[in-house]
């Protein structure tokens, strides 16, 4: 519904409302219950905020004068979203899988393919080129092909990825395929994360959305270790799994996003992308990289990810080996680890989304990092296979919220049109993280050995902490 009303010429009051239930427009200078308008007055009038329970409000500024008030849609209302909301958390599901696999796999990608720490850490590297040709190309995407080609695009490149390592072909070719699974991984990290975002109730929904790629990564690893150790599989029969996993992405992906086409997605953008448009040319990710204050959020968020996804990655990627050569576990028993590792992630991201939502991201986030540096030490300084083990469990717990408070933060200080830009460029810079990171470790860990894992890791999250402490302050929940 759109309501335009001029009172003397000193204001315009722009409404642009998609509400949660149905209700009846009113008398002339009347208007629904609990719905306020926030005005910005030439004449500098005060204006009062209220709101309802059950809405989630923004303001865009629109110009001198001008102001829109959004309410934000739930993930169950309109109902279309319900299976589209259930179809993002399978697709993080198998980004979670595809991630994780990683390092339950390192140790039998060295014997089968008898290669060295470094060779082998070239399975982190690759995906880096999907993220990379994802952030150039996830905004045409969007505006040609609209969510719906993002859901094709996504959950076929994982596809692609899956029946390629399934034939265990020569380790080279392995190393290509792995750039079409950052592929899918970039499209449906930033796509996903940007519609999330915005819906209300953000940080809890988040939490659920990455909760679901934590469950993910807790069962790949369980799954792929239990293939090789006890029914004496070899390591790409894991990969059977992972094709039925994208077939189902595809389909349900494909059927949930069916009607958001182009059109829509324009639809939902033009507002926000109004007054950008005709002073900035239009263009989503320049603006969102060079254009203040935009440019000064995107490149902190990236720069949070980049630190934060590497940190995630190499502790999930080279945990089972460390465990195996430095704490001397079975190898059951330290490919588990890897998994209380990723059980830990899961649960911090749906019980402490719900705290962050209360205590407010800036002061929550800084928490978590500080406990979870201080369970790095713990990990890093007594050589204690299980104290080790229950170190890494809780310090996944604590990096959880981590990646859904970014989103959070990039959703509440940029303009709406810029967010699957600037989100998709910060996921991409994640995505780098998780390949970079991890490969360097597995270079230096040729030369020094796998224990240089723990100062490297405390490192990157110091880093983290003080990217995010550098963010602008963001505004109160109003929920």
């Amino acid at each position: 519904m759109s309501t335009v009303r001029e009172n003397g010429g000193s204001s315009t009051c722009v409404i642009e409302l998609r509400p949660t239930s149905a209700f009846s427009t009113k008398e002339d200078g009347q208007r629904p219950p609990g719905i306020t308008l926030n005005t910005e007055r030439e004449n500098n009038d005060n204006s009062n905020d209220h709101h309802t329970p059950g809405w989630e409000q923004d303001t865009e500024s629109l110009g001198p004068g001008r102001a829109v008030a959004h309410a934000r849609e739930k993930w169950n209302e309109p109902s279309v979203n319900a299976p589209r909301t259930f179809a993002t958390f399978w697709c993080f599901v198998i980004m979670g899988a595809n991630d994780a696999a990683y390092g339950a796999l390192i140790p039998y990608l060295e014997t089968y393919y008898n290669l060295t720490y470094t060779i082998v850490s070239l399975v982190f590297l690759s995906p880096l080129v999907g993220y990379a040709v994802a952030a150039l190309f996830n905004h045409a995407i969007h505006m040609r092909l609209g969510q719906r080609g993002v859901a094709i695009l996504s959950s076929s490149f994982h596809l692609i990825a899956y029946v390629i390592n399934s034939v265990h072909p020569p380790f080279p070719v392995l190393v290509v395929s792995f750039i079409f699974a950052g592929l899918g991984n970039g499209l449906g990290d930033s796509a996903w994360n940007a519609w999330v975002g915005n819906l209300a109730n953000a940080n809890e929904v988040l939490g659920f959305l990455h909760g679901f790629y934590g469950l993910g990564a807790v069962l790949s690893p369980l799954v792929a270790t239990s293939f090789i150790t006890k029914a004496n599989l070899q390591w790409y029969t894991f990969y059977y799994l992972m094709i039925g996993g994208a077939v189902i992405e595809l389909a349900f992906g494909t059927v949930a996003f069916w009607k958001a086409n182009q059109h829509e997605f324009r639809k939902h953008i033009a507002q926000s992308s109004e007054q950008s448009s005709q002073h900035k040319g239009g263009n989503g990710l320049k603006e969102a990289l060079l254009t203040k204050p935009a440019a000064r959020v995107t490149w902190l968020c990236a720069a949070f990810l980049l630190g934060y996804v590497g940190a995630e990655v190499a502790l999930g990627g080279w945990i089972v080996t460390f465990m195996m050569r430095v704490r001397h576990g079975g190898a059951f028993a330290s490919g588990m680890t890897a998994t209380g590792f990723w059980i830990g992630i899961t649960v911090g991201r749906v019980v402490l989304g719900f705290v962050t939502a209360r205590i407010g991201e800036k002061f929550a986030i800084s928490i978590y990092l500080l406990l979870a540096m201080a369970f790095e030490l713990i990990f890093w300084l007594v050589p204690q296979f299980y104290v080790s083990a229950v170190a890494i469990a809780i310090q996944g717990f604590f990096l959880g919220p981590l990646f859904p408070a970014a989103i959070v933060a990039a959703t509440k200080l940029l303009p709406k049109h810029l967010h699957v830009s600037s989100i998709g460029f910060a996921a991409a810079l994640g995505g780098a993280g998780a390949a970079v990171f991890p490969f360097a470790v597995g270079a230096i860990a040729q030369a020094k050995g796998v224990q240089v894992l723990q100062p490297f890791a405390l490192a990157l999250l110091i880093a983290v902490l003080g990217a995010w402490m550098l963010l602008p302050r963001m505004p109160k929940n109003e929920e």
